[in-house]
């Protein structure tokens, strides 16, 4: 982008404060200032009509996009298209995510993903992998006949993959996994996220003590909160060292719960959101299948033929919106939550930020969450 351009007239959100008036004026296709007033010298003045500009989105879950599901052809080119699908709807990064599946096909995706990390394609930070580590009982839309306990070679094969990627998630249950696993997943940096879950509340803190630092997908596929068992929900919200991810579609979770959880968490580790994105991302696909089971979509909805959630059919556009008008939380927290909050999650702490003299890229977020646009190309 040659020139001066100045974006006045909206909101600006850094990735840590919000800027309620505040323009953003971009140089050469860096950010040139940030609180420029709509006085400042400029060749084009854009006027955003009420619009915010923001980082782009950091999504840890995204099981596919524009058409393919990452379970299905563990490539580079996959991962590509992925990237590229959720870029159109705001993800500035993501970790592409396996749902439980063969060693083999794991063993493709950890190297597909390190491939794709190497070879420098767009968005792409690391790699999540939902399973096959995971308690039966509350497999969800996973294979029940694909999910395991951790072997000796199935950590060795995770610790070396953490050495060659940016980051890596792990989702699993301690139903499969032990504490010692578990520190040794931490101790070589891997984002251990507790999930696909029965177990108790107490063995969910003790696992956080052994370096579990997340919880997948909160109030979906986990014990619930009771009056005499606080569960896995119960342990994310009381457990500071816990973050949470939140599908926040307004059908995985209800509004209400969404509240009550965001008013009693304990941080400083926070809740973020994630879109837990399927194929159908990005495009008007109406069925595709995962692990050989047929995935309908419909009315927003992704289920298996028995009515099981089977992902969501959301992007983190529309999940701010339901978290910021739906629920009550405040624009800033919103944002945060879909952009320096899962970044930080990650340890991909440079990402999701706006800065002078970067070229940081910059998302303009509709002013009704119906939709977003690159203000600087990714």
């Amino acid at each position: 982008m040659a020139g001066r351009t100045l974006y006045c007239g909206g909101a600006l959100f850094d990735g840590a404060r919000l800027h309620p008036e505040a323009g953003l004026l971009i140089e050469s296709g860096r950010v040139a200032a940030i609180g420029a007033g709509p006085e400042t010298p400029a060749d084009v003045m854009v006027d955003l009509q009420g619009d915010i500009l923001c980082p782009g989105f950091a999504d840890l879950q995204v099981n596919g996009g524009g058409g393919v599901m990452f379970n299905d052809a563990p490539t580079p080119e996959t991962l590509a298209t992925i990237a590229q699908a959720h870029m159109g709807l705001g993800a500035g990064v993501i970790l592409p995510t396996l749902i439980t599946d063969t060693p083999e096909q794991t063993r493709a995706a950890i190297a597909a993903a390190i491939e794709a990390v190497r070879g420098g394609v767009k968005g792409i930070g690391g790699l999540h992998l939902e399973g096959p580590h995971l308690s039966v009982a509350r497999k969800g839309a996973h294979s029940a006949a694909l999910i395991r306990p951790m072997e000796a070679e199935d950590l060795a094969a995770l610790l070396a993959a953490a050495e060659a990627l940016p980051a890596l998630m792990v989702t699993v249950a301690p139903e499969n996994v032990t504490p010692d696993q578990v520190s040794a997943l931490a101790g070589a940096g891997v984002i251990v996220s507790l999930g696909h879950t029965d177990t108790d509340y107490d063995t969910a803190m003790a696992y956080q003590e052994a370096g579990a630092a997340c919880v997948t997908h909160l109030f979906n596929a986990m014990s619930q909160m009771g009056n005499r068992a606080p569960g896995v929900v119960g342990a994310a919200l009381d457990n500071s060292g816990l973050a949470a991810g939140l599908i926040a579609d307004g059908i995985h979770v209800h509004r209400a719960s969404i509240r009550a959880a965001w008013a009693a968490k304990q941080g400083p580790a926070p809740i973020f959101l994630v879109s837990d994105a399927m194929s159908p991302a990005g495009t008007d696909q109406a069925r595709f299948t995962l692990n050989g089971r047929e995935i309908r979509r419909e009315a927003g909805r992704l289920t298996l033929a028995d009515g099981t959630l089977a992902g969501a059919d959301l992007d983190l556009t529309t999940a701010i919106g339901v978290l910021h008008r739906a629920v009550g939380v405040p624009l800033a927290d919103a944002l945060r939550a879909a952009t320096s909050a899962p970044a930080d999650v990650a340890g991909l702490a440079e990402a999701c930020r706006i800065r002078v003299g970067e070229p940081d890229p910059v998302l303009r977020v509709a002013a009704d969450f119906s939709g977003c646009s690159w203000v600087l190309a990714p």
